[in-house]
């Protein structure tokens, strides 16, 4: 990606590890890694490098890297005025890959940036791919190559070694947290990866790496930001493709630039929101702290991805049932009511359940245990449900209840592996491991069980659905500048969208000829580059009927331009004034600095901006993707028709986004933002129409 060569199987699967500023003491930065090293069993070589030690830790210890023989990774753990040193002794030395802790570099200015700069590029041409600097280091936990300085790891001999989770993490404090965190709850991390100032490999690197590990089922991902939008986006398409979920914290909610202030859909397209559609376009589960994030990638990683979205809900407490239920439909789940013929056979076993879903067992589940498997077996042979979320509550606390209920839940479940079966429960430790280890996720808190079969069936769908981005010639060469409305809508009809037919007129009498050409009512609008919204200056008039009122309007338009001071005035235009049942929308295009041209679909009109009911993708969509877009507002509802009014035309709206996203993608070299609003959504059958435009190119 970007030019940089090289696999990073140097980097999780070496043979043999150097660290340079080797320390004889084990608490120290360059001590760590080497007695974490020894103490996880790491096979392979270790060979500290210390001029001033003949050995370190009980190990040989190496003048120089030179002197160290074939060395497959090494770490540099000396301060950061002699590291550009240790690159050029690695690359002399036929390193493979270089794991740099040292920090001084481009986090205190544009100095240490040049430095890092320098030191990647050497990195580079001499084959070697660099982590960091100012990383806390990798872990591979399978083959106990834990090379890195975290306390996390001070226990490192406790930590599991039978993960299927990898870790990828910008902020090295926050990827020792996770592990610290996910040992505390029995979860396995198979790799750990902090890319710190990612002068060389960064976050899409590894993960396109990792996407393609047979050791890694699941994959979490840790982003403050993103350099390589298209290198990430190309790993996420990796790893969609291989079936791995993405599970990801973003940070930084900021608003957009001053620049990008130029028309509405820039101004709603805030990074934050951009990276959130990325996100939803490339599969992506987004987080909302660690404990989602782990938990998530927990019960990923356990279960299997559900058939559907129909959930059935098993408890012995039906106010549990009624807390999972109201989770469950909130997260776009299908809370069905379950068949007659489950729920009158339940009946007639407790007269008194609850029986339409959730299934509510009642406390006689305790006298007679035997309920519990019927209730399941019931509801697995009798429907087609994606998943069941069974919560146990604090039965598995009662050795002896506990160990009736789990032999029949692992019958159950060895007879049903194609569902999705989930038991939350107020479980003791050990019963918990045990039943995450035999492949039921196992939460304490009864909502994550249907938060998780939320996030698999968003993995279900994205994995079904999955399209690489296509590919998209360059365009033609498009007018520079601010463009009137006329030029605007010129390049919206060259990019495939219906555009009302306009006449520009520069005195009142060719707009009294417009007019009767086109034929009233027409509207009128002021034709000026530098004025983007004419109606907040009295420059827009509509429904005009007569030659009167055209003479009248133009006059209006004309001295509303004038007073606006420098702007460029090029006349009017005249319009047909469309009548009829139809929905305004807004479409658009942005730049966005990491990703490029971004799509914008909203309710359109004045109220765009401040409602921000709107949705984006990276340009360019295909017809899933931009219904996806659509299907996405708040408003959703109006294009459906609300009081009486038609359904709107969505397949014209669709080819409308598919085909402004195309055109943006391919022209994404000259632009700096389009905006259509209102296009017009008709009835059904009766397509769509843009009314005005404002287009921005380089």
């Amino acid at each position: 990606m970007n030019g940089k060569t090289g696999s990073l199987q140097s980097l999780f699967y070496p043979r043999s590890i150097a660290v340079i500023g080797a320390s004889t003491d084990p608490g120290k930065i360059g001590g760590r890694p080497i007695d974490f090293l020894k103490r996880s069993g790491f096979q392979g070589r270790i060979a500290p490098v210390n001029p001033k030690a003949d050995t370190v830790q009980g190990l040989p210890a190496f003048p120089t890297i030179g002197d160290a023989g074939q060395v497959d990774l090494a770490i540099c753990a000396v301060p950061g005025q002699l590291a550009e040193q240790v690159v050029d002794d690695c690359v002399a030395a036929g390193v493979g890959a270089l794991v740099m802790f040292s920090s001084g570099f481009a986090e205190l200015g544009e100095d240490g940036r040049e430095t890092q700069e320098r030191m990647a590029a050497k990195a580079r041409a001499g084959g070697m791919r660099m982590v960091g600097p100012n990383c806390m280091g990798v872990a591979t936990m399978g083959t106990g190559m834990v090379a890195t300085f975290h306390p996390a790891f001070s226990k490192v001999e406790t930590l599991p070694r039978d993960g299927r989770i990898a870790l990828i993490s910008q902020s090295g404090a926050f990827g020792g947290l996770c592990i610290q965190m996910a040992n505390n709850r029995g979860i396995g991390i198979s790799h750990m990866v902090t890319t710190g100032n990612e002068a060389d490999v960064d976050v899409a690197d590894v993960l396109a790496e990792l996407a393609q590990d047979p050791q890694v089922d699941v994959i979490l991902m840790y982003l403050e930001g993103c350099r390589d939008g298209p290198g990430l986006i190309r790993a996420l398409e990796i790893a969609r493709a291989n079936r791995k979920p993405v599970v990801a914290v973003k940070l930084g909610r900021t608003a957009a630039g001053a620049e990008a202030a130029q028309s509405h859909t820039a101004a709603l397209a805030g990074s934050d929101a951009v990276f959130d559609a990325m996100f939803r376009q490339f599969g992506v589960y987004r987080a909302r702290n660690i404990e989602e994030f782990l938990d998530i990638g927990c019960a990923l990683a356990i279960g299997r991805l559900p058939d559907n979205n129909r959930i059935a809900i098993v408890t012995p407490s039906g106010g549990v049932g009624i807390l999972m239920a109201d989770e469950a439909e909130e997260r776009g789940l299908d809370v069905a009511p379950l068949p007659e013929t489950v729920q009158s056979s339940f009946k007639k076993l407790i007269p008194f359940a609850g029986v339409r879903n959730p299934l509510d067992m009642t406390a006689q589940v305790i006298s007679d245990p035997t309920l519990f498997e019927q209730a399941l077996e019931l509801v697995l042979n009798e429907t087609d449900f994606g998943s069941v979320v069974c919560f146990l509550g604090a039965a598995t606390s009662d050795p002896g209840l506990g160990k009736v209920l789990i032999d029949s839940w692992e019958r159950v479940r060895a007879a049903h592996p194609e569902r999705l079966m989930i038991a939350p429960g107020m479980h003791p430790p050990a019963v918990a491991q045990e039943l995450e280890a035999n492949g039921t996720y196992a939460p304490t808190e009864p909502t994550y069980g249907p938060r998780a079969v939320a996030a698999a069936w968003y993995f279900a769908q994205s994995f079904a659905n999955a399209v690489d981005q296509p590919v998209v010639a360059r365009g033609s060469r498009l007018p520079s500048g601010q463009l009137n409305e006329i030029e605007a809508m010129d390049v919206l009809r060259t990019a495939g969208l219906p555009v009302v037919s306009e006449r520009m007129a520069k005195t009142a009498d060719e707009a009294v000829a417009a007019a009767q050409d086109i034929g009233y009512p027409v509207v009128m609008k002021l034709l000026s580059p530098d004025i983007l919204h004419k109606s907040d200056i009295g420059g827009v008039k509509l429904g005009l009927r007569d030659e009167a009122a055209v003479r009248a309007a133009f006059d209006a338009i004309m001295a509303a331009g004038a007073a606006v001071a420098d702007a460029r005035i090029d006349g009017c235009i005249v319009a047909p004034m469309i009548a009829g049942d139809s929905v305004e929308t807004i479409l658009g295009v942005t730049m966005d600095p990491t990703f490029g041209p971004v799509v914008m679909f909203g309710l359109g009109g004045v109220l765009v901006e401040a409602m921000g009911d709107v949705s984006f993708r990276i340009a360019p969509v295909d017809r899933t993707q931009a219904r996806a877009m659509i299907d996405e507002i708040r408003a959703r509802k109006v294009l459906d028709g609300v009081r009486n009014a038609p359904p709107s035309d969505i397949d014209a709206l669709t080819d409308a986004i598919v085909a402004l996203s195309t055109f943006a993608a391919a022209h994404a070299d000259q632009l700096v933002s389009i905006e259509a609003n209102p296009v017009l959504i008709r009835p059904e059958g009766q397509g769509a129409i843009a009314l005005d435009a404002v287009v921005v190119t380089r």
